[in-house]
């Protein structure tokens, strides 16, 4: 009994390790292609199982992952490995496979306008120490910066120059100085932002640094200007000839945030009677002259057409007037048999006095003059 549960034991171990080294111990056909670089496995052996009909089994799904990531795993335990804080660490190689990017690859940045004068003009840059000596301290310093060389911002007297206001603060001037070279270089760094970008750099009142300026930014310019005061420009004063400016707002009121609670009450139920009415509100002032303005251009339209067919009926229409034997015309050469103002032997409005003649407004003899 004793050598039977023996026997026992042993083949039931065997039978353990050798389901432990079937677990480990993968078989296929065609060996794996590894790229341990990016934890990769490439497996070209056709799935001879999942092309039966019927649905995809998912066993045989999971039963080929789990082959081939054991594949991988046995691949990485065969790395050079080393001991990191109490943990074992595999070195992986270098990747072999050339993974697809996550984002485009970055355009080069566009040059700034020092930069391309520097090509056009082949300046070179020149590199420079980032120490230099100070004579002052009598160490070495950085160029630029905090405990900078040379720091004339720690001075306690400053030189007078010979034409400066004895009143006025060096100091003072040196650091407004110092705040304007900064808001310059801020602004260079826009415009060249600006410029990568292909967008206009707005201006405060509408100019450009430039020096020149056109008559409409001038304009825009002065009409900004003249509304940027708190009453919106009404009280500013105008040029001789100057015109009205177009499209001014009104500057917006504002009711007090507390105090008259009965105007705010009366405003808030004004507001709900409006919403919850079903007829709309009809403002009669604004219709009116809403219909008042539509009949003034009907009116003036047809004033329009009727003077426009006035001028083509009184025009020339040819060299001589209207032309045919006997008939009438006014202007140009007398034809036979006919009449014409303002020729000989006819009624004259104006022109010299002619032998016979009536003459409305003029010296003539025997004629009538109009009063």
């Amino acid at each position: 009994m004793e050598g039977q549960n023996v026997e026992e034991l042993l083949a039931r171990a065997e039978q353990d390790e050798a389901e432990k080294l079937q677990r480990i111990t993968v078989h296929k056909e065609l060996e794996l292609e590894f790229d341990l670089g990016n934890l990769l496995a490439l497996d070209r052996n056709p799935p001879t199982g999942l092309r039966r009909e019927g649905p995809t089994p998912e066993a045989e799904l999971r039963a080929l992952a789990r082959d081939n990531t054991q594949l991988l795993i046995n691949q990485l335990w065969q790395l050079p490995t080393e001991r990191v804080e109490e943990a074992l660490v595999a070195r992986l190689p270098e990747p072999t496979t050339r993974l697809p990017r996550e984002k485009p690859v970055p355009r080069p940045r566009p040059l700034t306008r020092w930069q391309q004068f520097a090509r056009l003009k082949g300046i070179r840059p020149k590199k420079k120490t980032n120490l230099v000596w100070d004579e002052v301290s009598g160490q070495w310093r950085r160029r630029w910066g905090y405990q900078r060389a040379r720091d004339d911002t720690k001075e306690w007297l400053i030189e007078m120059p010979g034409s400066a206001d004895p009143l006025e603060d060096q100091f003072a001037k040196r650091i407004q100085a110092k705040k304007e070279r900064v808001a310059k270089n801020e602004l260079n760094r826009l415009r060249n932002l600006a410029r990568s970008h292909k967008t206009q750099l707005p201006s405060a009142a509408g100019l450009h640094p430039t020096g020149h300026q056109s008559k409409e930014e001038l304009g825009r310019a002065l009409q900004v200007a003249k509304v940027s005061t708190a009453s919106v420009g009404r009280f500013q004063e105008r040029l001789p000839k100057e015109k009205a400016p177009r499209g001014s707002g009104k500057k917006r009121k504002f009711q007090p945030l507390f105090g008259d609670f009965a105007a705010e009450k009366k405003s808030q139920l004004e507001m709900l009677r409006v919403m919850n009415s079903k007829k709309p509100q009809l403002d009669i002032t604004r219709a009116t002259n809403k219909q008042m303005r539509e009949e003034e251009q009907e009116e003036a339209a047809k004033r329009r057409k009727l003077s426009q067919k006035g001028r083509r009926k009184g025009g020339r229409q040819g060299p001589g007037g209207r032309q045919g034997p006997g008939g009438k015309r006014k202007g140009g050469l007398p034809s036979q048999g006919g009449r014409r103002k303002g020729g000989l032997g006819g009624k004259m409005n104006s022109g010299p006095p002619g032998l016979g003649g009536k003459r409305k407004g003029g010296q003539h003899q025997g004629g009538k003059r109009r009063k």
